[in-house]
């Protein structure tokens, strides 16, 4: 065998030898790098509470690409509140509705300091991480999930996504997603005022933020990663 046919060789050795191994370890890749993805934006609000401003600020700008950020519809951690109204924002913020510049408020010490994901991404994002850990137990038990049914499991997300987009046209702040008369009008004001109005925790806008990314990303596992096993395998 000639020299030029011994570097073919190799390298046909070498990319089998790869291939091999993303069979084997494919799993335990996507759970590293992305769960590095998926876990990075909770570092923020941790690295401003100990006055590393760089790696926070960082961290926020670079996830912001990703994410609007809006701090009403977002987590804070170390501060008096989980989340905080919009009213609340404009007050420790600047009094605007433009989410160009609501983004941009990332907390303070009195406040606390946000998560560089949204409520929505949280649920969304962790959620295919944490279904793709609980997964392998179950991968040779359930069948992969066709592809209506995946269509269903992303409907709600598509849904609420959609709309708040179509609310936000009217400001924020004042759009028909922010008040949910609509609800108001369904469940004939069976709830408290707080459940329809708004963005805090447990309110109508923020369980369907948190239920419909579950939903989507156990919809993601289930359906493609049956493919994704049997394509490495």
């Amino acid at each position: 065998m000639n020299t030029p046919d011994i570097a073919v060789a190799a390298r046909t050795a070498d990319a089998r030898s790869l291939g091999e191994w993303l069979s084997r370890h494919w799993f335990e890749m996507f759970l590293l790098i992305y769960g590095l993805w998926v876990w990075t934006p909770f570092l923020a609000p941790f690295f401003m509470r100990i006055g590393w401003g760089g790696p926070g600020k960082a961290i926020y700008f670079i996830y912001s690409f990703f994410c609007h950020q809006l701090p009403e519809r977002s987590l804070f951690l170390f501060g008096q509140k989980s989340m905080y109204s919009l009213s609340e924002i404009q007050a420790a913020w600047q009094d605007t509705i433009n989410p160009m510049i609501l983004r941009k408020f990332t907390g303070n010490e009195l406040m606390g300091w946000k998560i560089a994901w949204s409520d929505r991404m949280i649920s969304f994002y962790t959620s295919v991480w944490m279904f793709a850990v609980i997964w392998p137990p179950f991968r040779r038990k359930i069948k992969p999930l066709p592809w209506w049914g995946f269509a269903l499991f992303l409907l709600p997300i598509a849904l609420d996504g959609i709309t708040h987009t179509f609310s936000d046209f009217a400001g924020i702040g004042q759009g028909f997603r922010d008040t949910n008369q609509w609800l108001i009008m369904l469940t004939n004001n069976s709830f408290p005022a707080a459940f329809y109005a708004g963005d805090a925790l447990g309110s109508f806008n923020s369980l369907m933020r948190f239920i419909s990314g579950i939903l989507a990303g156990l919809g993601i596992v289930w359906f493609a990663f049956p493919y994704i096993e049997e394509s490495f395998s």
